[in-house]
């Protein structure tokens, strides 16, 4: 029995020393538990509002004050012209645009009955039902106030949904971006992560340090073959989303494709500088699919919508690559826009890919220890 404790106190001694593996034992049960518990929600909050309202009386008025006073939206702007409905859901910052009749009020007090417009962007079918469910709500106490204020009487406000882009509610929509992005960040990242570690535990790191190759195309020689065989996945994934699953590319196909490559090369360096920072291909390959996978799960937009986390988690998923391309082949798939309304998504992609070719490149040691 002695022994056996002399041997238990061995182990802890040696947990202890390796700070990886407490962090790993003690620090991702808290990063796990805070991540699911505030990421893992299908509740809308905050929903980024606006409204065409030509009427401009005080039921209106009323009805607006409403849905500012409402946990669930957010007022962001009023529209001038119905043109320009299109434009703020291409923006993306738009969840619900609100059209009042032309006399709302008198057709609410005199015909008993108003009809209201609610339309959704139904890249997202599922958000874009409960965001309709909320508004229809928020109408129905408006009417059912209005008839306890006036003692009676019928009043009735009759919500029209349209649900913008995805008219057939198919969830493929949503989820066939997303599982792009997923798909080519942990497969592009996985087989360059394990590239240089491979090189050094097979012991011929040596002869690349002592070739006249300089280091950045030491790391580009490792990218290239990866790179063309992810095109080749990108093109199955294509066809197979179009022709199989029935989602469109409603958008210009060379943008969408640009954006892919983009997003791969970007993959491949985060894959490139994980193999820089670990000694051993298992290691490599945890913390390619293990440490990538609950990322972009969770905080891409891939699943559950970022506008509903807490503002520290928004303010994290500015970090995770997948966010920018989901979002942005979401609105070229599905939406169509152009290539303007995709730039801010498209620059922050860029920025990434340099920073971390650029830190691949430093940490790159051309001595081995």
């Amino acid at each position: 029995m002695k022994q056996f404790l002399v041997f238990v106190r061995k182990e802890f001694r040696h947990i202890f020393r390796d700070r990886r593996t407490m962090l790993l034992l003690l620090g991702m049960p808290v990063v796990q538990i805070l991540l699911f518990g505030f990421a893992l929600t299908n509740e809308v909050k905050d929903t980024a509002v606006a409204v065409f309202d030509p009427s401009k009386d005080y039921a209106t008025r009323q009805i607006k004050e409403r849905f500012e006073a409402s946990a669930y939206f957010t007022l962001r702007e009023e529209l001038t012209d119905a043109d320009r409905i299109d434009k703020v859901f291409h923006d993306g910052k738009t969840g619900l645009v609100i059209v009042f009749s032309q006399h709302f009020a008198d057709d609410l007090m005199q015909g008993g009955e108003a009809a209201v417009q609610l339309l959704t962007d139904g890249t997202d079918p599922n958000q874009a039902v409960m965001i309709t469910g909320y508004a229809s709500g928020i109408l129905a106490d408006y009417a059912a106030d209005l008839v306890r204020r006036q003692g009676g009487g019928t009043y009735l406000i009759k919500p029209v949904v349209r649900s913008l882009y995805n008219p057939q509610a198919k969830s493929s929509y949503n989820f066939v971006p997303g599982v792009m992005g997923m798909i080519l960040m942990l497969i592009c990242a996985m087989m360059t992560s394990i590239s240089i570690v491979r090189e050094k535990e097979t012991g011929t790191m040596e002869v690349l340090l002592v070739s006249p190759m300089r280091p950045i195309y030491i790391l580009l020689s490792k990218a290239v073959p990866y790179m063309v065989l992810s095109a080749l996945n990108l093109a199955t994934i294509l066809l197979l989303s179009v022709f199989v699953l029935g989602v469109p590319v409603a958008g210009n196909l060379l943008l969408l494709l640009g954006i892919s490559l983009l997003f791969i090369f970007l993959a491949l360096s985060l894959g490139l500088l994980i193999s820089n920072m670990v000694s051993s291909q298992m290691a490599a390959m945890l913390a390619s699919g293990m440490g990538l996978m609950m990322p972009v799960m969770l905080l891409s937009g891939l699943i559950f919508p970022i506008e509903s986390m807490p503002r520290i988690l928004q303010y994290i998923s500015t970090l995770v690559p997948a966010r920018w391309y989901i979002d942005a082949v979401r609105r070229i798939m599905i939406q169509g826009v152009e290539l303007r309304f995709v730039a801010k998504d498209i620059l922050i992609l860029v920025v990434m890919t340099a920073v971390l070719l650029t830190v691949s490149l430093k940490r790159f040691k051309t001595r081995l220890s």
